[in-house]
């Protein structure tokens, strides 16, 4: 027989007891009220069966003494019901907080990607959220937006601890930087059924647009050559190679001696930004650059690497590019990005083609794509432009020949002449290959082409 706790009556004629007195909800859940002493407040509790299993989960809801005692009923049941529902959408029995929800990113960050990350989360949580007991102690499906809009102001007052701003305000992109990763670890508690809604945090820590600026210093070519005189040996030569490629500090800092084929002078570089490995074919200066570099170097042996051997990082080159700016006086706030402004590397000779990302050498062209053997690696142009001359004058060759009013017309199966190709070569400015005509489209050439040099 069922027993009545939904009045103060009912349950002060309870006889104290371990095991609660159970109030149905609906079919498996229920609602109980524990009286372990005759006077007292006792504690609410939740129940609720997995009809897959037949596994009974409970919740301990409190004793709800903040509020009067006729009011106790309605809110325990109302929480219980908050409970069975979020186990009816997938969500799981136990009832991680904000502090869980952290502790389990860093660890999702130390399996998945890198240890540095995993390390740099941690801190941030540790100074900004963790910090907060309240909020940290506070379960993910009782976070409110009024809890995380008061968190956010607070971190945006807050003055920074590090960098040439320290103790100055925070601006909108370091604010940007501390809130990713909060969010990234309630996004991973939501997406792992810890809680089944993201209200509590889908606005309120919404990153703010148009934080990020650009630097807007760079230096030309003289003053990046004064940059590079004026800097250590190392430093120099990882400046330098700066400037022969177009890659972030990062990227350049992680390759290796194995990285670079110096038969094919194919450099390749590893998860760069875009989180993808690709191939660079190198202009000569910059292959023989590079080929000093990796000299009676093993594989494994970063290819542009310190006087004692180890890789460079941010911290490495921070300190001695600051000497270097000083020394060449540079302008103030010169970083080691200043080299990105001219698109022409250091010590390129005048005629080498510009470094462009290749096809990984080995993978099978589609036919549609397939260069001929006669003509030269597509996917490189001259400084002067001559490549786009001689390209307009192919495609109105190309229509002239596949014009209505012409005589002769490729079949979808026909090559070009021989005598066709003998004029194309004796012109010095084409050279004709022996791909298929597919196309009477102007835009689809059946002619190869490269300048002569």
């Amino acid at each position: 027989m069922a027993t009545k706790i939904d009045t103060v009556s009912s349950r002060d004629r309870l006889k104290p007891r371990r095991e609660p007195y159970w109030h149905r909800v609906s079919k498996g859940c229920y609602l109980g009220f524990r009286k372990m002493v005759s006077s007292g407040h006792g504690n609410w509790i939740a129940r609720a069966m997995q009809e897959s299993s037949g596994k009974e989960n409970y919740k301990a809801l409190g004793d709800l003494s903040e509020l009067p005692d006729h009011l106790r009923f309605d809110a325990a049941q109302k929480a219980a019901q908050t409970w069975f529902e979020h186990l009816g959408r997938g969500g799981t029995a136990g009832t991680p907080t904000v502090a869980d929800a952290c502790s389990r990113y860093v660890r999702h960050l130390r399996a998945t990607k890198s240890e540095r990350a995993a390390n740099d989360a941690e801190a941030r949580f540790k100074n900004y959220v963790l910090n907060h007991a309240k909020l940290a102690a506070t379960e993910l499906p009782k976070l409110t937006p009024t809890q995380l809009e008061g968190w956010r102001k607070s971190l945006k007052e807050l003055s920074t601890r590090s960098g040439g701003r320290r103790g100055e305000r925070r601006s909108d992109s370091t604010l940007n930087r501390d809130m990713t990763c909060f969010r990234a670890a309630l996004n991973l508690a939501y997406l792992d059924g810890r809680l089944t809604t993201d209200f509590a945090w889908r606005s309120k820590l919404r990153p703010i647009k148009n934080a990020d600026q650009r630097r807007e210093l760079y230096l030309d070519r003289p003053q990046r050559l004064t940059f590079i005189e004026k800097a250590p040996t190392d430093l120099g030569a990882f400046l330098r190679g700066l400037c022969q490629l177009p890659l972030r500090l990062g990227a350049l800092a992680k390759l290796k001696a194995g990285h670079f084929d110096r038969r094919l002078k194919v450099l390749k570089i590893g998860q760069d930004k875009s989180g993808k490995d690709r191939r660079i074919k190198l202009p000569n200066v910059t292959a023989e650059f590079f080929e000093t570099a990796s000299k009676d170097k093993l594989p494994t042996a970063p290819l542009l690497s310190r006087a004692d051997g180890k890789a460079w990082n941010k911290d490495a080159w921070k300190g001695p590019v600051k000497v270097a700016v000083e020394t060449a006086k540079l302008p103030a706030g010169t970083t080691a990005l200043g080299r990105r402004a001219d698109s022409k590397p250091v010590g390129r000779r005048a005629g080498d083609r510009a470094v462009r990302p290749t096809r990984p050498i080995g993978h099978a062209a589609s036919p549609e794509t397939q260069p001929s053997r006669a003509s030269a690696p597509t996917g490189h142009a001259r400084d002067d432009g001559e490549p786009r001359r001689h390209r307009a004058t192919a495609v109105q060759r190309h229509r002239d020949h596949h014009s209505p009013t012409s005589r002769r017309q490729c079949s979808p199966t026909t090559r070009h002449s021989a005598q066709r190709r003998r004029q194309a070569a004796e012109s010095g400015r084409l050279r004709f290959g022996g791909t298929q005509c597919r196309s009477r489209s102007p835009t689809a050439l059946c002619l190869s082409w490269r300048s002569q040099r």
